[in-house]
């Protein structure tokens, strides 16, 4: 007679995980450029390759959200269509392309007859847990191998089936063709909330993890990172800020509020219209019917919510942009220093003086002069694909991070006379 066997735990799952990924973090961190490089490859070519079986696991995951009441905004976010597919694999190509920063940089040739050298080395094992946007598990896995790090990743139940099928079918077949391992990228088969928490658990196995997703998840699981001394690159809140000038030229302006709410369901997306004081009884009723000709609602004082409220987190609400009123583009810095997460704002204005002052007086991760929020983005703004964007008043990678940051710092002293160090 056998006995059955016993289910595994959240605890076992992303430990096996993590010791899998752990074990393949040597081959990553040795791995060649050319390596690199051809996983990146492999990975665009498989996706194109392998559309109708992504495409037959995509639709169980939408048909599930739509049975289960998903908004359109977030439906968006989850759909793998033909388009998108082509576009991430271009992105991949793009990034197997990138040259990376020298391992190595001669800091100082000491007056003690020694040198100092700046080395960069991969982190070892990542964790990463973001919504359910399968587009994320290659962004991140990407970023993950370029950087030489291996790592583990979770998402929620919605996009589990495409990122369980993305795992299997491009990003682990591209490693192994690649000749690196397979698991150097592991995924969590189980969504629960519990594997979320034990991912932000193990300090010895998975020490930096990389947390997006709405506000509240992500400040929870941060909370508990800290409690057990895991370091988290942490992407909770967004909402983008457009202050309308006196000066701002009228053509402009309506070009940025439309191309702000081309998408309701991201983070960087026009999310709190200023308008300079003077001018609110002209301008905030052409800004309303823009956003009425686009069927976005606009929120007036007196408002019933936080100024910075996100609407892109609000399921229902996400069509929404909050209008008010700001005395000038300090004062209109100050308002998005005070009432929002930091993320990015922009100032509309042909006057540069105002420009230099709002761009002087806002504190965020990315300040914007006549041009759209919607930049904050990896790709955008930096042409790689993003792990996340980080918001954090703290020295480290802030706004979008990419394959540059995740690394450690080592100094190395050696002799001057030492040929050491490589590209």
């Amino acid at each position: 007679m056998t006995s059955t066997p016993l289910r595994a735990t959240p605890a076992d799952i992303v430990t096996d995980c993590g010791e899998r990924a752990a074990a393949a973090a040597p081959a990553m961190a040795a791995a060649t450029d050319a390596q690199i490089a051809a996983a990146l490859r492999g990975m665009a070519d498989l996706l194109l390759a392998k559309a109708p079986t992504l495409a037959t696991a995509n639709a169980a995951d939408v048909e599930a959200a739509v049975d289960a009441g998903m908004t359109g905004a977030l439906l968006d976010r989850l759909r793998l269509d033909e388009a998108r597919l082509e576009s991430m694999a271009d992105s991949l190509r793009e990034l197997a392309e990138i040259g990376v920063p020298p391992r190595d940089v001669v800091v100082e040739e000491r007056p003690d007859g020694l040198r100092l050298i700046e080395r960069r080395r991969p982190v070892g094992v990542i964790g990463a847990n973001f919504e359910a946007r399968p587009n994320v598990v290659v962004d991140v896995a990407s970023q993950l191998v370029k950087s030489r790090n291996a790592g583990v990743l979770r998402t929620g139940g919605a996009a589990l089936a495409s990122a369980t099928a993305l795992m299997a079918d491009v990003v682990g077949p591209a490693l192994d063709a690649a000749g690196l391992p397979a698991d150097a990228v592991t995924l969590v088969g189980d969504a629960s909330r519990e594997c979320a928490v034990e991912l932000v658990r193990r300090p010895g196995l998975i020490g930096l993890v990389i947390l997006r997703g709405s506000g509240e998840t992500t400040r929870s699981l941060g909370l508990e990172a800290a409690k057990h001394g895991v370091r988290t690159l942490a992407h909770a809140d967004g909402g983008g800020v457009l202050y309308v000038d006196r000066a701002a030229d009228p053509a402009l302006t309506a070009t940025l509020v439309s191309s702000s709410v081309d998408r309701l369901g991201v983070c960087n997306r026009l999310n709190l219209l200023l308008v300079d004081a003077p001018q609110w009884e002209t301008v905030t009723p052409i800004l309303v019917e823009m956003l009425r000709d686009a069927d976005i609602h606009a929120s007036l004082p007196p408002h019933a919510h936080p100024l910075g409220h996100e609407w892109a987190l609000d399921d229902g609400h996400e069509a929404t942009v909050t209008i008010a009123p700001a005395d000038g583009p300090a004062d209109a810095a100050a308002i998005a220093n005070r009432e929002t997460s930091g993320l990015a704002a922009t100032i509309v204005t042909a006057d540069e003086a105002a420009a230099r002052t709002f761009l002087d007086t806002y504190a965020g991760t990315g300040a914007f002069w006549n041009a759209t929020t919607r930049l904050l983005d990896g790709y955008k703004l930096r042409r790689v694909p993003e792990t996340g964007i980080n918001v954090d008043h703290v020295p480290g990678p802030r706004g979008p991070v990419v394959f540059t940051d995740l690394v450690l710092r080592q100094f190395v002293v050696v002799p001057a006379s030492t040929a050491v160090g490589r590209s």
